[in-house]
């Protein structure tokens, strides 16, 4: 899966909970949102002067304090983020309700971090085939890298 395909297939599956999101599919949103995160706040602090600059011997930072557009997008997006996140956690067989490890500081981050860098189950599962697979949107597995040499380690 590509960028632009991964975008188009989050928005349209806008607040789908159901199904499974292939590891390029969710790590392409996620660049989606930084890069779309970043373009807005630097308009925010052109347009409406949310940001200072401060400098010291040797050291210059750039402070923001947020802004309307960079906000309005973010909402725009939580919902399908969340969607998505939980359609990759299906892909690796786990609940989408995992996705309140984020509540734990730190140690909620790490674990579905983990999670999220996991490769695909290669058969499907409970959550259903995989994606991809039987007449998916590209003609090739969902994900090029993995190759069939390397052997299977059975999951309890």
């Amino acid at each position: 899966m590509n960028f632009s395909t991964a975008i188009r297939t989050c928005f349209a599956k806008y607040a789908t909970f159901s199904g499974r999101a292939a590891r390029s599919e969710y790590w392409y949103f996620v660049l989606f949102n930084i890069l779309c995160q970043i373009g807005l706040g630097i308009l925010d602090s052109l347009l409406f002067d949310t940001g200072s600059m401060t400098t010291g011997p040797g050291r210059m930072a750039f402070e923001s304090d947020g802004g309307p557009l960079a906000a309005l997008f973010s909402l725009a997006v939580l919902l399908p983020s969340l969607a998505v996140g939980a359609r990759r956690l299906h892909d690796i067989d786990k609940s989408g309700w995992w996705l309140l490890l984020i509540l734990l500081p730190l140690v909620g981050f790490l674990v579905l971090l983990y999670f999220f860098v996991q490769p695909s189950q290669p058969e499907a599962n409970r959550f259903g085939p995989r994606p991809g697979a039987g007449g998916g949107t590209g003609s090739g597995p969902a994900e090029p890298w993995h190759t069939s040499s390397v052997p299977k380690v059975p999951r309890s």
